[in-house]
């Protein structure tokens, strides 16, 4: 098992934390512009489309959420550790969380992939 400094560990938290925002943000000009969409268009197949849209926009939101929460509990952990020995917090390591790594890269593929879609329905759209 790979392990990692708890500053080092820390800050990549941090820095996916700060991500998880990034895309919640992006999440919501997302579905903003689909709504605009299904508000000018009554066309039944760009209805059905919409709803597969806001469906995944469901799912990526929940993924969202899983993965702060798990950063938060690994943050706990961190604490934690900390407040049960703070002396050489700064030479000490904890498992590195390469699972969460992966899931946020993976995430970022689909999320990116869904973008793309939502542009090419818009574009047809209008």
């Amino acid at each position: 098992m790979e392990t990692v400094k708890i500053e080092v560990q820390h800050a990549e938290h941090r820095e996916w934390l700060n991500k998880i925002d990034f895309y919640y943000d992006d999440l919501k000009i997302m579905r903003h512009r689909l709504e605009e969409v299904a508000a000018r268009n009554t066309n039944k197949s760009l209805m059905a489309q919409v709803e597969h849209l806001q469906n995944q926009f469901v799912i990526q939101r929940n993924e969202l959420d899983e993965m702060k929460h798990a950063i938060h509990q690994a943050e706990s952990g961190i604490a934690e550790n900390v407040a049960q020995n703070g002396t050489a917090v700064n030479r000490r390591s904890m498992p590195d969380n390469v699972s969460m790594r992966d899931r946020i890269e993976r995430f970022e593929k689909l999320f990116l992939q869904l973008r793309k879609e939502l542009m090419t329905f818009v574009a047809k759209a209008f």
